[in-house]
C-alpha cells in the first residue's frame, strides 16, 4: 500500500492490502468520486445502493490517506464539545451536530453488519476528563450543553480509567471500528454493486460545463460523469473553504496491553488534548493513545511528540508491553468546528468533504448520507448546517485568527535558509536552502544523491518545511504535503513542487 508518510499505522499493520489496478484511458459514470477514504467510499456506496453507475479514482490505493492514520473514535460526543457547538451554531446547531454523528455511527453499524464487514464494530461507553488544575465547572457546563443537545451523558465521579482526578462524563452509545477493514468492505460491496474502484490515478482537474463535468487524469484520460465528489481530505482549488481551516498534525502511539479487557474511548480537555482507546482481539488487545497535535509545517520535533506520549500513557496505564506502532495524520480543523460537506462553492455538480475537525469517521460516514441525498435532489435537514459556503457571524473572530494564522507564515519568505550550505544536509534528511530570494528544498536520499525543488507550495505559494517523522515537505498555509522529491502527497495541492 502506498502511504502519505515514513511511519505506519497499526491499522496498516493488521488489515490487508486493497489494491486496485490504474484506470487506463476513458471513462464514463453517473457519479465520479475522487478519494477512497471514509468520505469517497461511503459517498460511492451509498450512490451505488440507490442505482447510480459510480466510479472511484484514488492517486494512490483505497485507504492510503488519513483514513489509515486515525485512531478510529465514532462518537457523537463531539471533540470542540457542545459548550462550544452552541456557542457557534447555536443550541439547535449543536443538536443537528449530535443527531447527524449518531446516524454516521448507526449507518457504519448497519452497513458492517448487512455487508457483513469483519470490521470489529463494538458499541462502548465514551469518557470525557478535564485537564488538571482546571475549573471543575467545565464539566458541569459541558454535561448539561450535551444534554440539550440529545445526548445520554452522566457524570461519574469513579470512571474504570482516571486520565485525570476529579470524575468525568460519561456518554452512552459511542462506538469502535477497524477504519481499514471497514473500508475494505465497502469497496467489495461497491464492485458488487457494479461500481469501478481504481487506485493509482490522480485526478489533476474538474471541469463542470452544461453537459456535465469531466475528470482531467494525470497522464491521459478522463472520466465524463455528471456529478463529482471530491473527498481527498482538502481539495484542490476550492480557495475559500481551504482558507477556512487549519491544518494540524496529531501523533498516536500503540502498546501491547496484556490482559487488558476494558473497553471504551476516553479523552480529556488539555490543549492539545488526549484520546485513548483499546483495539485488536481480546487475546492480543492493544491501547492507542493519541495526541500532541501542532499545526502542520510549523515544528520538527515529532519524535518528542511520540515519545511524549509514550511516557504520559506509562504514567496511567499501569502493564503495558512493547510500543507496536509509532504514526502521525494530519487533521484540518475548521474555524466553526464542523466539516464542509456539500455543494463547492460556485458550482452545480461538484461536491465537496472536508475539514474533519478530529472527527474524520463520523464526518465521512455521514457525508455519505448526506452528499446521496443532495445529489438525489432529496431534502436532507443537516444540510444548511454542513454547507461548505456558511459563514458564521458567530465564528467572525475564529476566521479572523485563522486568516492571521495563516498570513504570518508568508513571512518565511523574509527568513534565512534552515542550512547555508547543501553539504549540511544529512542523508535522509531535507532542509529548506535560500539561494538569493527564492528557498530550495534540498533533500539528500540514502545514497547521497541530493534532489532540489523549489520550496514554494505550488497552492498559493507558502514556503514548505521538512517533516522528519514522516520524510515529506509540509505546507504550513493549507496543509498540502510532497514526498521527499516533490511529489504530491496530500493537497490542497494540484501538482508537485516545481523543479528549483
Amino acid at each position: 500500500m502506498a502511504e502519505t508518510g515514513k511511519t505506519s499505522s497499526y491499522w496498516m499493520g493488521t488489515a490487508g492490502d486493497v489494491v486496485r489496478p490504474r484506470l487506463k484511458g476513458d471513462a464514463r459514470a453517473d457519479v465520479c468520486v475522487v478519494g477512497a477514504g471514509i468520505a469517497g467510499l461511503s459517498t460511492a456506496y451509498e450512490v451505488a445502493r440507490e442505482g447510480r453507475d459510480v466510479i472511484v479514482v484514488d492517486a494512490q490505493q483505497p485507504g492510503a490517506g488519513e483514513t489509515g492514520r486515525t485512531t478510529a473514535h465514532l462518537a457523537n460526543a463531539m471533540d470542540d464539545r457542545f459548550v462550544e457547538l452552541e456557542r457557534l451554531h447555536g443550541k439547535e446547531g449543536a443538536r443537528t451536530a449530535a443527531e447527524s454523528h449518531g446516524a454516521a455511527i448507526d449507518r457504519i453499524e448497519t452497513v458492517a453488519r448487512e455487508e457483513r464487514i469483519d470490521c470489529e464494530f463494538r458499541r462502548v461507553n465514551g469518557w470525557l476528563f478535564s485537564a488538571p488544575g482546571e475549573d471543575p465547572g467545565i464539566l458541569e457546563g459541558e454535561l448539561e450543553a450535551a444534554r440539550r443537545a440529545g445526548l445520554t451523558v452522566d457524570r461519574e465521579e469513579d470512571p474504570p480509567v482516571a486520565l485525570h482526578p476529579g470524575g468525568a462524563l460519561r456518554f452512552a452509545r459511542q462506538a469502535e471500528f477497524h477504519p481499514l477493514r471497514y473500508l475494505a468492505g465497502l469497496v467489495g460491496a461497491i464492485e458488487r454493486m457494479g461500481g469501478r474502484v481504481h487506485g493509482e490515478t490522480r485526478a489533476v482537474d474538474v471541469e463542470e460545463g452544461e453537459d456535465g463535468c469531466r475528470v482531467v487524469l494525470q497522464g491521459a484520460g478522463e472520466i465524463v460523469c455528471t456529478d463529482v465528489v471530491l473527498a481527498t481530505n482538502s481539495p484542490a482549488r476550492h480557495y475559500l473553504t481551504t482558507a477556512k481551516m487549519l491544518p494540524y498534525r496529531t501523533f498516536a502511539v500503540a502498546f501491547r496491553a496484556p490482559g487488558a479487557t476494558l473497553r471504551g474511548l476516553f479523552w480529556d480537555t488539555e490543549d492539545p488534548y488526549h484520546y485513548v482507546r483499546y483495539a485488536g482481539p481480546s487475546a492480543a488487545p492493544v491501547l492507542i493513545v493519541g495526541g500532541a497535535d501542532h499545526h502542520t509545517g510549523t515544528k520538527d520535533d515529532g519524535e518528542d511528540r511520540l515519545l511524549g506520549l509514550e511516557q504520559w500513557a506509562r504514567e496511567r496505564f499501569a502493564g503495558l508491553g512493547d510500543v507496536t506502532q509509532r504514526w502521525s495524520g494530519q487533521v484540518l480543523e475548521p474555524a466553526d468546528a464542523l466539516a464542509f460537506i456539500g455543494k463547492a462553492p460556485g458550482a452545480d455538480h461538484v461536491w465537496i468533504c472536508t475539514g474533519d475537525s478530529g472527527q474524520g469517521m463520523t464526518h465521512g460516514a455521514l457525508a455519505g448520507m448526506l452528499l446521496r441525498d443532495l445529489i438525489l435532489h432529496r431534502e436532507n435537514g443537516w444540510a444548511k448546517l454542513y454547507a461548505p459556503a456558511r459563514i458564521s457571524v458567530r465564528a467572525a473572530g475564529e476566521y479572523l485568527h485563522e486568516g492571521v494564522s495563516v498570513g504570518r507564515h508568508y513571512l518565511d519568505w523574509l527568513l534565512p535558509g534552515e542550512v547555508e550550505r547543501e553539504e549540511d544536509v544529512q542523508p535522509g534528511h531535507g532542509a529548506v536552502l535560500r539561494r538569493g530570494l527564492k528557498p530550495v528544498a534540498i533533500y539528500r536520499d540514502a545514497d547521497g544523491t541530493v534532489h532540489r525543488r523549489s520550496a514554494v507550495c505550488t497552492h498559493m505559494g507558502c514556503v514548505v518545511h521538512w517533516n522528519s517523522t514522516e520524510r515529506s515537505w509540509d505546507c504550513p498555509c493549507h496543509g498540502s504535503r510532497y514526498d521527499p522529491q516533490g511529489g504530491v502527497l496530500n493537497g490542497p495541492a494540484a501538482r508537485g513542487l516545481d523543479p528549483a
